[in-house]
């Protein structure tokens, strides 16, 4: 909480400022002076606010994002309103705001905001439909990326298959040179590149560090600053299955470290390798740039024998296999050296990640690009990288033993022979430098390099250029030529060296002539050249004896490998043929044809100088019309090109040409003469997919065609128009035609020809164009969507109807008549109909009907011939309006266009509405059903989920209120105007119109309401009028009765709406002379239900299930009373769920008996209102009664009471007996032999004012579960009310209680009165039988509390003591339908007398029965019988009943009270019946006896002879039953136990003597000191 705080006051001090006025005053009327971005940020902050608080308890991760988001709004807010940010700074900045709002906005599951391309939000007023909703779906769109993107960050997935961002195309991976820790005594290079092991393959430049033998970088103020960015990674190389980040260590110095100073200086020596799987980094499973990640170091070995082993790595093995080797090793022995670096993947491309992590690359970071073009060409990105890569090579040994020590140097030079400096780069992080030159490998014949280094030259000096490679041996004193190569970097042809290996002619010779580029530059450089060449050319050779250039005069071989990057250079002949046509006139056509083959990516690195060269040739060559059509198929071929995403960023370069760099003043000529031939040939199958593309390609065609026409700077447009018109004209039969592709052709030219109407209406008259083009197109969406033969192309049809009404909403567009007065039009009303499902075609429609004046829809009724063709329509259109409202076509957070669509359907309903009054109304030409289908449109358009303005926030509620108003009250009132205008038809509405109605007056609108709720009289007036009786009938009502408990359950309807429907109600009907006492009756029957209805409602979301149980209860009582069978039954199973959730099955049981009650044990058929929810299979009533008994049953069975079983299978019939006796046997088992614990019972009070209704101020009795604590039961009570103090007294509080606002609960455990069934009367009944009655079928329970009466006798406590006890009768009886019941109580004073009388009833009670279980079962043990025998018969334990004698037996007291006379006798006779009952328990304790009870039997029967006659002599003799008396055989094991009550006992038992006088036994009992009734 503390931290919580403190985040709330840092956030809110940083919001403080937003509202200067505090955030209470709501209706201040505020002019704000800020941008409008501002204010929006202000709006949105105050909003996320809010949500904010809320989520801090149940969403903590949401929580802290909206917290992070938050303050990034606040501190751009703050940069804004500073406006010391440059212009660009602030677009930008702008962009991020507003992207992050709308990603904000939409995981808070706040409304979609729609911008411009600015980011200003959208105006609807001032935007077209069709465009809201494009906007709608962009937006829509880029934020789903967004959110996809956050997701797949968040998660680390796998990007194999997909790339990080969905949006990102290019890639950078920023690394971080710690260290390196490595002890080579020299000077060193580390050479780090990326590498793909699978295909050995390098992929990147080099990122050179040049490290002193100090162990420090060589330029110290490096140190620390070692940083790196490989760039223009594309998705394909980040889903590489395996990419490794590698580092080849290059010692400079001596030929070995043992050298001396004497010796050759300089060497460049392979020393090792370092080799870092980096595929879970570039795969986005690691993202920490703050790790550091340890690279061994690999130590390469100088050894002369060929047998090495596969663990050594030697110094003349190739690099890559040295790679691979190190890569495949599972350990590294490499004894704490190596690299340190930390690593991070970035998205974007090198501007991008200068832009969005400026922290870590900035100018001074060293950039690596990729050996080859990212995945997308930027226009911008210029470049020409050469990259040469040394692969291998073959010297001679000469007259020498042993091979050469080969050091290859390379350099550029141009055709005079002159050097390029500072020409070749050897990596990253360095200028260039003029000579390179390799590793040298010690005595290898074949040494392989594999060293790439880049050539960056202008490009104009590349034709100039070649590249050429100095042969030398070197040794630790020695230096040897050994001759030289050399290649050009542009063929002959023109064209740019080819990618790939490259065999070269090594030459051998006089040094000079090795460095005289005039002289070798006239020899073949590879030996491809040589074999093209017969011989070599005499005359050279004849002056340069000392120069061998064939193949033949040397076994020197060398191989080099090129990668050309770049965006000026190209190496296909065929588009180099093309861009120098003039020059090679003959080859044009076939040039033409051939750059349909040419690489996308080589056309548009010369895309100017190809538009450029296609449209001279046009312009030039116009005498051969064969080049016009080879040039249009070419110019589609490259618009379709820059339609791939690969080159989608050359759109702009394209639209740039076309309004910049176009001269062509003619070409409109030949492109539409073109273009009117394909589509006037479509039906040649040779020239359909040329058609096709060209439709696809027109957009970008006519902005040619316009852009021509405007270069052209004759006014006389003749010539230009009729070449339109004469196109428009074969568009118009193209789509007469039925062709095989009709269906491809018409679908492309449907969905591109809107394209081209804002172009072309710059030079084509815009009534001409709209009069040409509209009928076409919609004649041709009208036969698009109505062919059924074929399958409709919905997407085109859609796009080319919403470029058609986008151009028609914008305010320059010549006023026309909408589409609606034809046929033809008429079908695009039919389209809508038939499509209404897509959102483009709602959109579309919505755009029509929101152009539509009124005098447009009185135009377009008057057009149907016939009644029955408006009534058709009519209908159509109700029933489409519904389905769009009930389908929601846009998503929920689409509320601008939601608003928008809604705001035009109102409208065109109430236009509508005026049709059916004018038409539809009369007696005549009523049309029912026309009426019902509005009244349920309208309803439905009124309760709309986006226009119920209170479930909003107040920022949203307000926003549309000023936008739009509230719409609900238009419909509303209409409605209510619509009814009172049927007249006398409103009786056919009756009561089919009650639930729609009550939808209308539920709507929390006071003044709706107010306008509506009088409906409902309207409807009892009615009936009352047109009854034969003249009578109102409520079972008319039944249906309001079924739609408001509808109604309320899904959550409408509130206090505020009982009162006022009441009141209303009992208004108008008390002002009728006939409806005011039934209207009453009504009134406060609907409010009564309604109150129950809110009350279950409310509980329903409460956490109790028992406080949702009483409100069912009282819910299914209500209809129940009201004979509401088919809603009373299913409440009746909601209760029964919700018994079964809570594991209550006694009670469900008792739940679908109910359900069971209604039915009888005949065939009739079963009503549908009397079957259950779960719908069972059956025909008669019988049948679903006896599956509900098996289900009753079956849950009595788990409810553990086996009785109430029994006594449901007895009630079973038919065809169901025999399978319920089976189960009646299988419960009698079960009661005689199952353990069953006896629930206790607790009263229950809830008072003070703070309860709900149906609890406040009532006291219930409630049935606990099985070995369920009073302790327990409290916990649960004040876990259910938290808030409510508990009562310590049990005595009913007092009125201060009753009326406090507070709540309080009292608890005390309560005894059922046990219920005895008659049948069971005065028969022995087993205990099992009774242990089930004394705590089930019982309405009855007590609670006693002893008070005194007056001062207490020390003598004799008994007779001054009181007994409070506490009758409470519940409702029903339990077990039933709930586990409680409100109570009704009864309290009564137990006199002392009466007190004693049930002391001994209980105490013979125990006597008799303890004695009937010893004499049923022999085998039970003796010690319980002792221990009660000994404490009654016994006069030393306590007093015995001489206080009774004392107390009640004495004249005195009889005097007193002479009513209790009945009662001493009552006491005197159960004395009296103790005797035999004492009698048989000493027999059955003599026949038991042990050797260690025989004193105390001798001195129980002792005890009982005196007591005995002592009894027998005051109160008489009593004889027991022969039944009780008998002796019985001992039934071991038997588990039927008979039970006698007391009551029982004294009707069975025989008086033979009456008791003596009073005053006999009172002088008698003084000299008694026996005990009888101890127990008492």
């Amino acid at each position: 909480h503390l931290c919580l705080s403190l985040v709330l006051s840092e956030a809110l001090w940083g919001l403080q400022f937003l509202n200067p006025q505090g955030l209470d005053n709501q209706h201040e009327t505020v002019i704000p002076s800020e941008l409008p971005l501002v204010q929006e940020l202000t709006c949105t902050l105050r909003e996320w606010a809010v949500i904010w608080h809320r989520l801090y308890d149940n969403k903590k991760m949401l929580f802290r994002h909206l917290q992070q988001m938050t303050y990034s709004l606040i501190e751009w807010r703050s940069q804004i309103l500073s406006g010391t940010l440059p212009k660009d700074e602030l677009s930008d900045l702008k962009k991020k705001v507003t992207a992050k709002i709308d990603y904000g906005n939409r995981i808070l599951g706040l409304d979609l905001v729609v911008r411009d391309d600015n980011g200003n939000i959208l105006d609807p007023d001032e935007t077209s439909t069709v465009a809201l909703f494009k906007s709608h779906e962009t937006a829509s769109k880029r934020i789903d990326e967004r959110i996809q993107e956050e997701k797949s960050l968040q998660q680390n997935l796998d990007l194999r298959g997909q790339p990080i961002f969905n949006t990102t195309h290019t890639y950078s991976l920023y690394v971080n040179f710690k260290n390196f820790v490595c002890n080579i005594g020299e000077d060193a290079e580390l050479l780090m590149s990326l590498y793909d092991p699978d295909q050995s393959k390098f992929i990147s430049e080099n990122y050179l560090v040049r490290w002193g033998s100090n162990g420090m970088p060589k330029e110290i103020e490096k140190l620390n600053n070692l940083q790196a960015v490989f760039t223009d990674l594309s998705s394909s190389d980040l889903i590489r299955p395996k990419t490794s980040l590698v580092c080849q260590i290059v010692r400079v110095g001596h030929m070995e470290l043992k050298d001396g100073k004497r010796h050759t200086f300089g060497l460049r020596r392979p020393f090792g390798v370092a080799v870092m799987d980096i595929t879970d980094i570039v795969h986005g499973k690691v993202d920490d740039e703050e790790k550091q990640h340890f690279i061994p170091f690999q130590q390469r070995q100088l050894i002369m024998t060929p047998l090495i082993t596969s663990h050594v790595i030697g110094e003349n093995e190739p690099l890559t296999v040295v790679f691979n080797k190190v890569i495949a090793a599972k350990e590294v022995n490499h004894k704490g050296q190596g690299l340190w670096v930390s690593l991070k993947l970035l998205p974007g491309d090198l501007a991008q990640v200068q832009k969005d992590f400026s922290h870590l690359v900035d100018r001074s970071t060293a950039v690596a690009r990729k050996m080859g073009f990212p995945e997308i060409i930027l226009p911008g990105d210029v470049r020409n990288d050469i990259y040469v890569t040394l692969i291998h090579g073959e010297f001679d040994k000469g007259k020498k033993k042993t091979p050469k020590n080969v050091e290859v140097t390379m350099s550029v030079h141009d055709e005079e022979g002159n050097l390029q400096e500072k020409a070749i780069n050897p990596g990253a992080g360095y200028e260039g430098i003029s000579e390179y030159k390799s590793v040298v490998y010690y005595q290898v014949k074949q040494p392989c390099w594999y060293e790439t280094v880049k050539v960056s030259i202008a490009i104009e000096e590349v034709s100039r250029c070649h590249l050429r490679f100095t042969f030398r041996h070197r040794s630790s004193q020695e230096f040897e030529a050994l001759g030289m190569a050399f290649v050009k970097l542009m063929n002959a042809d023109g064209t740019t060296l080819q990618d790939g290996k490259h065999n070269l002619v090594v030459y051998k010779g006089d040094n000079k002539k090795m460095e005289d580029a005039k002289f070798y530059l006239t020899f073949p450089g590879t030996k491809l050249e040589m074999e093209d060449k017969e011989g070599p050319p005499s005359k050279n050779m004849h002056h340069f004896a000392n120069f061998t250039p064939t193949k033949d005069s040397t076994k020197d071989s060398f191989q080099i490998a090129t990668l050309i990057c770049s965006t000026k250079l190209t190496q296909n002949v065929d588009l180099l043929g093309l861009l120098n046509w003039r020059s090679n006139s003959q080859n044009i056509s076939r040039n033409l044809k051939k750059l349909m083959e040419v690489d996308g990516g080589e056309i548009v690195k010369f895309l100017q100088d190809t538009l450029d060269a296609l449209f001279n040739i046009m312009m030039e060559m116009s005498e051969n019309e064969s080049y016009d059509f080879l040039v249009f198929d070419a110019l589609v071929f490259i618009i379709s090109l820059i339609g791939d995403i690969k080159f989608q960023h050359f759109n702009p370069v394209l639209e740039t040409y076309i309004y910049k760099h176009f001269s062509a003043t003619l070409a409109y000529v030949k492109l539409t003469k073109v273009l009117n031939y394909y589509v006037g040939n479509a039906d040649d199958s040779s020239k359909t997919e040329l058609l096709f593309a060209a439709l696809k390609a027109l957009k970008y065609l006519f902005r040619f065609i316009v852009q021509s026409r405007i270069l052209y700077l004759s006014e006389d447009g003749d010539e230009f128009n009729n070449a339109i018109r004469k196109l428009f004209l074969s568009f118009n039969i193209l789509m007469d035609r039925p062709l095989e592709e009709a269906v491809k052709i018409k679908g492309a030219a449907l969905k591109y020809l809107p394209s081209i109407i804002n172009d072309v209406k710059l030079v084509f008259d815009p009534v001409e164009l709209r009069d040409a083009l509209l009928p076409l197109l919609i004649d041709q969406l009208s036969g698009q969507l109505d062919d059924n033969s074929n399958k409709p192309d919905h997407e085109a049809s859609s796009q080319l109807l919403s470029n058609v009404l986008e151009v028609l909403d914008k305010k320059d567009v010549v006023s026309i008549s909408l589409p609606c007065t034809t046929n033809k039009e008429r079908a695009v009303t039919e389209c809508f109909l038939a499509f209404h499902f897509q959102g483009s075609f709602v959109a579309c429609m919505t755009a029509v009907l929101r152009q539509m004046e009124d005098f447009h829809y009185n135009h377009y009724i008057s057009t149907f011939k016939t009644r029955q063709d408006i009534i058709d329509f009519l209908m159509e259109t109700f029933i489409m309006f519904k389905d769009l409202i009930g389908k929601n076509v846009y998503a929920n957070d689409w509320m601008v266009m939601n608003m928008m669509q809604n705001r035009v359907f109102l409208r065109a309903v109430n236009q509508f509405a005026a049709v059916l009054n004018r038409f539809f109304l009369d007696q005549a030409s009523f049309e029912l059903q026309l009426w019902n289908n509005y009244f349920h449109l309208a309803v439905a358009f009124l309760t709309h989920e986006s226009l119920q303005l209170e479930n909003f926030s107040q920022a949203k509620r307000n926003k549309i209120v000023k936008k739009y108003g509230d719409m609900r009250k238009e419909i509303g009132f209409k409605i209510r105007d619509m009814w009172y205008n049927l007249g006398p038809h409103k009786i056919k509405f009756i009561p089919s119109m009650v639930g729609p109605i009550l939808e209308v007056t539920l709507t929390p609108e006071p003044e709706l309401r107010k306008a509506t709720i009088p409906i409902f009289f309207d409807m009892m007036q009615c009936e009352f009028n047109f009854s034969g009786n003249r009578s109102f009938h409520m079972h008319l009502f039944v249906h309001f009765f079924v739609a408001l408990d509808q109604e309320v359950e899904g959550g409408r309807g509130d206090e505020l709406y009982k009162a006022l429907l009441e009141k209303l109600l009992l208004e108008h009907c008390r002002k009728h002379k006939y409806l005011s006492s039934s209207g009453e009756v009504f009134a406060f029957l609907v409010s009564s239900l309604l109150e129950n209805l809110l009350d279950y409602r409310t509980i329903m979301h409460d956490g109790s299930k028992e406080n949702r149980m009483s409100c069912t209860v009282n819910v299914l009582n209500f209809y129940k009373e009201k004979k509401r069978e088919d809603i009373y039954i299913r409440y009746l199973y909601k209760l029964r769920d919700l018994h079964t959730e809570c594991e209550n099955f006694t009670e469900a049981a008792y739940t679908l008996f109910l359900h069971a009650e209604l039915l009888q044990w005949s065939d009739k058929p079963c009503a549908a209102h009397l079957l259950q929810r779960d719908s069972y299979y059956v025909y008669s009533q019988q049948e679903l009664k006896e599956k509900l008994y098996q289900e009753i049953i079956a849950f009595f069975n788990k409810g553990k009471v086996s009785l109430t079983a029994v006594l449901k299978c007895s009630e079973c019939k038919n065809d169901y007996l025999s399978f319920s006796q089976k189960k009646q046997a299988t419960f009698y088992e079960n009661i005689m032999k199952a353990m069953r614990p006896q629930p206790e019972y607790f009263a229950v009070g809830y008072y003070g004012l703070g309860f709900p209704s149906f609890l406040r101020n009532k006291m219930f009795i409630y049935r606990g579960k099985e070995y369920e604590r009073r302790e327990d039961f409290n916990l649960k009570l004040l876990t259910q009310f938290p808030n409510a103090e508990k009562m310590t007294s049990t005595s009913p509080p007092g009125e201060d209680i009753r009326a406090s606002p507070k709540q309080y609960v009292q608890c005390f455990i309560v005894k059922p009165v046990m219920n005895l069934p008659p049948k069971y009367k005065d028969k022995p009944v087993p205990e099992q039988i009774l242990n089930y009655y004394r705590s089930n079928d019982v309405q009855q329970f007590s609670y006693s509390r002893p008070f005194r009466k007056g001062e207490k006798d020390p003598e004799n406590e008994f007779a001054t003591m009181w007994i409070e006890k506490t009758t409470y009768t519940s409702a029903y009886m339990f077990p039933g339908i709930l586990k409680w019941f409100e109570v009704k109580q009864i309290t009564t004073e137990i006199s002392p007398l009466e007190n004693a009388i049930n002391t001994m009833e209980l105490t013979n009670e125990k006597i008799s029965n303890s004695v009937q279980q010893h004499a049923w079962d022999r085998t039970l043990p003796v010690h319980p019988l002792s221990m009660l025998l000994n404490g009654i018969v016994d006069p030393a334990v306590m007093g015995g009943y001489t206080n009774y004698e004392k107390d009640f037996f004495t004249e005195k007291y009889i005097q007193e009270h002479p009513e209790d006379q009945d009662k001493i006798e009552l006491l005197k006779q159960l004395i009296a019946l103790q005797m035999p009952l004492l009698a048989e328990g000493i027999r059955i304790h003599g026949e038991k006896l042990t050797e260690q009870l025989k004193p105390l039997n001798d001195r129980l029967t002792t005890c009982f002879k005196e007591l005995k006659g002592k009894v027998e002599k005051l109160y008489g003799v009593i004889t027991l039953p022969s039944s009780l008396t008998e002796r019985k055989q001992s039934r071991s094991g038997s588990v039927v136990l008979p039970y006698i009550m007391s009551s029982t006992l004294r009707r069975l038992s025989i008086t033979s003597m009456s008791s003596s006088v009073v005053s006999t036994s009172s002088t008698s009992s003084d000299s008694a000191s026996s005990r009888p009734g101890s127990d008492g």
